[in-house]
């Protein structure tokens, strides 16, 4: 807990030291203005002393010692600076030493710590000039200067509002922390709860729009998409397990039926289902890998590649049963994985080869602003619009394609479309633009 705290102590905490670092700084500012007010008084106390003074030297009614107020600090000095009058505190003291007012004004506040004075070091100095010409006095009326604490109770009242206020944002910070992550908490525990065999289940949403709403909604998209996810996982594991026993019981049938009577065996015969079967395993299993491939990386290489050159390539590498016709403006070149476009290409051909009735035709051209695309059209009996969609789904093979190739995988459309989209393009099956009966895939790659 100490090593990782929660996230509502790390925010209580926080805001605890912001709380405290400002009530500081504002029960600082407080006493500064505290002082100010306290310097203020002071001020004003030295100046009516020193106005009382002035007006008794101006009816000549000044007296040696000034008659004042008990504590009071006066002094009254002449143009030479020589002590003329001073109060009983200031008796037998040397003169005050502090600038003069100026011309223009007959008073002047000065702050000094090197004057001879009881009541402490520093002092502020009201000092008022009055004009006689040569018999000019200057009166000057002495006040302590406040200290940092010029009024303890004041400061210490307001000390008391720091753990007051800082207590009271953090006592409302963990309250609303608290609030805040209850439904993170919540979260949580459902998540907790959630297993693989178990994934309908969905996190509570808040009624607020906030950011912890929309988690729940992201985690709930997100459960959607994990338990799709596992659904296909689920589906794909049942079909490869279905597909894959289906050649392996084959070939066990084989075996058995040699082994059980080996004079009545025709050799090549029984050699040549075992080679067909083997075929179609191994053909189940390339499907798999290319796809397994295709989930777990998507960031093949990518290079400069001739579509045209490719499917040149592709129809003349083998031998097929129908005639295979390809129509090009010229090179098409796209950016992507030369092996994976290959693929692609090698799936579609194979497809619209197993179901034309005598040819295919692939045509490829360039649209703009900046696409590459290839139609690869057969002249079969085509697909109903409803299962369009249906023949890219992973071991989905119509009723009439497993009629026409029993030993077809279901993965080769699926794979195709698989690498169009991650080369971010698409593939769909439309219908022949010439009335024709028959298929037409449609393959859409950036060029770029």
């Amino acid at each position: 807990m100490l090593r990782h705290p929660e996230i509502r102590i790390r925010v209580t905490v926080t805001a605890v030291l912001i709380a405290f670092a400002l009530s500081t700084a504002l029960w600082i500012v407080l006493l500064n203005l505290v002082r100010g007010d306290a310097i203020v008084d002071a001020t004003r106390a030295a100046s009516r002393e020193a106005r009382r003074t002035r007006t008794s030297v101006v009816d000549g009614t000044l007296s040696d010692p000034i008659k004042s107020r008990p504590g009071r600090l006066l002094q009254v000095q002449d143009v030479e600076g020589r002590v003329i009058a001073a109060s009983p505190g200031m008796q037998g003291r040397s003169p005050v030493r502090v600038p003069p007012p100026p011309p223009d004004d007959d008073r002047r506040v000065n702050r000094t710590c090197d004057v001879d004075a009881p009541q402490g070091e520093c002092f502020l100095v009201v000092e008022l000039r009055e004009d006689q010409g040569r018999r000019t006095k200057f009166v000057f009326s002495l006040e302590p200067e406040p200290g940092l604490v010029p009024r303890p109770l004041t400061a210490a009242l307001l000390a008391l509002g720091i753990p007051f206020i800082t207590g009271l944002v953090g006592y409302g910070t963990w309250l609303a922390a608290s609030r805040t992550l209850r439904p993170v908490d919540e979260i949580r525990r459902e998540l907790d709860e959630i297993t693989a065999t178990d994934l309908q289940r969905r996190v509570p949403v808040p009624p607020r729009r906030d950011e912890v709403g929309r988690l729940a909604e992201s985690v709930n998209a997100t459960l959607d998409r994990l338990e799709q996810a596992v659904a296909r996982q689920r589906g794909f594991v049942s079909d490869v397990s279905h597909e894959l026993r289906s050649p392996l019981t084959a070939l066990r049938m084989e075996l058995e039926l040699a082994l059980s009577a080996p004079d009545d065996t025709e050799l090549p015969d029984t050699l040549r289902a075992i080679l067909i079967n083997a075929e179609r395993l191994s053909a189940v299993v390339d499907d798999l890998l290319a796809l397994a491939r295709l989930d777990a990386d998507r960031n093949f290489t990518r290079e400069p590649t001739d579509l045209t050159e490719i499917t040149d390539q592709e129809v003349l590498r083998r031998p097929r049963r129908t005639q295979v016709t390809v129509l090009s403006e010229g090179p098409v070149t796209v950016r992507g994985g030369r092996s994976e476009l290959a693929r692609l290409l090698t799936n579609l051909l194979d497809n619209a080869d197993r179901h034309a009735a005598s040819e295919v035709t692939v045509m490829l051209r360039v649209e703009r602003p900046d696409t590459a695309v290839v139609e690869v059209i057969d002249d079969g009996t085509g697909i109903a619009p409803e299962d369009r969609e249906r023949v890219f789904e992973r071991f989905a093979r119509l009723a009439d394609g497993r009629h026409r190739d029993a030993g077809g995988t279901g993965l080769g459309l699926a794979i195709a479309r698989d690498i169009a989209v991650a080369h971010r393009g698409s593939l769909i099956l439309t219908d022949r633009i010439d009335g024709v009966p028959g298929a037409r895939f449609v393959l859409r790659l950036p060029r770029d």
